[in-house]
């Protein structure tokens, strides 16, 4: 009996230890360590996502795309995943596919880009610019899409509508990691 009552308070003790550690609120991960400033690079090419800390690379990650991974983005429904500069602003616990980080589509370029093809109307352009421009959500529901996420539930082959796939061990390291207005860039 005392042997079970030493090994229960020898874990609590080590709980509550963790919990008191900066580095498990943070990160809740020992694989990650602390980043003064953290950003991802997207690699459509390569299906990779790297976590960076300023220029240096912390860990890459397998990653699965929208079902029509070529090319950027452009409207609603066309199962590609946009490219650009980006940043995440939501991160989602209770997400239909376990974890997700928001990815802040439509860009400034997207939205000009709408504009001209007579895709957006001017008001959509200047609240996308605006929420952009104050690290604010953007307007998720014009004909340019939206609900662009990096979210869990696998990576083996191109399937989401536009997000981008990782395993849910995968999203839970980097939902742990990351904060809102992360940078997130995607390239072809």
């Amino acid at each position: 009996m005392f042997k079970w009552i030493l090994v229960a308070g020898l874990g609590l003790v080590l709980v509550l230890a963790a919990i008191a550690s900066d580095q498990f609120l943070v990160f809740g991960s020992d694989d990650l360590p602390i980043m003064e400033n953290p950003r991802i690079e997207v690699s459509k090419s390569e299906r990779k996502l790297e976590l960076f800390d300023g220029d240096k690379s912390i860990k890459v990650y397998k990653i699965a795309l929208g079902f029509s991974p070529e090319g950027d983005k452009e409207i609603e429904g066309d199962g590609k995943t946009p490219e650009g500069e980006f940043y995440i602003f939501t991160k989602n616990p209770k997400s239909s596919f376990y974890l997700s980080l928001g990815v802040s589509y439509p860009s400034i370029d997207d939205a000009k880009r709408g504009l001209e093809k007579e895709l957006i109307t001017q008001e959509e352009h200047v609240a996308i610019v605006s929420a952009i421009n104050e690290k604010r959500t953007p307007p998720q529901n014009t004909a340019l899409g939206g609900e662009i996420y990096i979210h869990g539930h696998g990576n083996l082959t191109d399937w989401t509508a536009g997000c981008i796939a990782m395993t849910n061990s995968d999203i839970k390291e980097l939902f742990d990691a990351l904060e809102v207005r992360t940078p997130v860039t995607v390239n072809p």
